[in-house]
């Protein structure tokens, strides 16, 4: 699986871009602020018609692009998949209401293949693994990050993962509210019992999905860590449920088979069951794969609260490096890797180990702001572009 050509049209500081991307390994220097994160940005948006910088696709489109009558911005990938060739376009239109107020709205359309498509439609058809300097979140951040980091990795693997986790979403909003009406007297508590019913049913398959992935990527995370530490650090994730057997017992011990989710629904059954008088109280769902969290462990040592900055960059790496893995194992396929100036927050033994992977990959695009920790080399084998401003030119080895 591989890129052929990127266009960008208004997109973030691009006002114009075609791009041909060969199967090789791409690497993009400049200064800050030229436009580096923004190209993988792009990419990563098409792939999972989410931004990883922003929750609001209006600050996508370009600045300037608001002095023209209807501002708007395009993004299109082509990309290889099987043999087959495939385009993905997202059209983002900033439009005013006709009330003459002033007011605005925000419009966006996905392509597959030159036909409209919903995001559910279009995650999973290019698969991509993105690596910014600030994941190291996915270690030392929230639980939130967590699980979106897992909803996402499986959306591209799973996309009957990705359509229960949509309707979970909107079963547990209407739960919620429900509680709320309860708790003020304006419903029932008997109405709560097709919700539960529903939030079990969905849920359950989410809650098999995510420990069956965090099992097959510990494997994976395990091998990942030794490498880029020499073997001097033992890395392993395990995920923790809200749903558990028996809520005195530690999690771990708590956790079932990967594929058992009828088991699932009787313990989220259960579960439901011994905390309804407290959510009536609070007014909101308590338990569920939305209150779940994967933890992180270094040589038995929590990692999110007790590991170094550099232990937890390199376990997110190591991670990213897994999930790269994890993919191709049920893509028949390696993702295209996206690396965001990573190589500047790495020792020299852990960027050389990290560009051995690299190199292994069918298609790769990195970042930097300077060549001179590349090994000459790595260079060679690479195609180097320079960002300037917004415009992305070819750029000669150095020898």
């Amino acid at each position: 699986m591989h890129l052929t050509h990127l266009s960008l049209t208004n997109f973030r500081n691009y006002t114009r871009l075609e791009l041909d991307l060969p199967a090789r390994i791409h690497l993009f220097q400049g200064a800050n602020a030229q436009g580096k994160t923004n190209l993988l940005e792009a990419i990563y948006y098409l792939a999972t018609t989410k931004s990883p910088r922003t929750s609001s696709d209006q600050q996508l489109i370009h600045w300037a692009a608001q002095a023209e009558v209807i501002p708007h911005a395009h993004a299109a990938v082509t990309f290889m998949r099987a043999g087959e060739e495939h385009t993905i376009e997202a059209i983002l239109v900033q439009e005013r209401f006709p009330n003459g107020l002033g007011q605005v709205r925000f419009r966006r359309q996905l392509r597959l293949d030159g036909l409209p498509r919903r995001a559910l439609d279009i995650v999973g058809k290019l698969n991509v693994v993105l690596f910014f300097p600030q994941d190291i979140d996915l270690v030392a951040g929230s639980p939130a990050e967590r699980r979106r980091y897992l909803d996402i990795t499986l959306c591209q693997i799973d996309p009957l993962y990705c359509r229960t986790l949509s309707r979970y979403n909107r079963v547990l909003g209407q739960r919620n509210a429900l509680l709320r009406q309860i708790r003020e007297g304006a419903a029932q508590e008997e109405e709560l019992d097709y919700w539960d019913e529903q939030l079990i049913e969905l849920g359950s398959y989410i809650l098999a999905q995510r420990v069956q992935a965090i099992q097959q990527l510990n494997t994976l995370v395990q091998e990942r860590q030794e490498q880029l530490t020499q073997g001097g650090e033992r890395l392993s994730l395990a995920y923790q449920s809200s749903v558990q057997k028996d809520p005195t017992q530690p999690q771990q011990e708590s956790l079932l088979p990967p594929n058992e989710t009828g088991e699932w629904k009787a313990l989220f059954r259960q579960a439901l069951q011994r905390k309804r008088s407290e959510e009536l109280a609070r007014g909101v769902t308590t338990l569920g794969p939305h209150r779940d969290d994967v933890r992180f462990s270094i040589n038995g040592i929590d990692a999110t609260i007790y590991g170094s900055r550099g232990q937890q960059r390199t376990a997110a790496l190591a991670l990213k490096l897994s999930e790269a893995e994890l993919i191709r194992e049920h893509a028949g396929e390696s993702p295209v890797l996206l690396l965001d100036d990573v190589i500047s927050e790495l020792d020299t033994l852990r960027s050389q180990l990290l560009l051995q992977a690299v190199s292994q990959m069918e298609q790769a695009l990195l970042t930097t702001t300077d060549l001179g920790p590349f090994p000459r080399s790595f260079l060679r084998s690479t195609i180097l572009w320079q960002v300037i401003g917004g415009k992305i030119l070819p750029l000669e080895a150095q020898e």
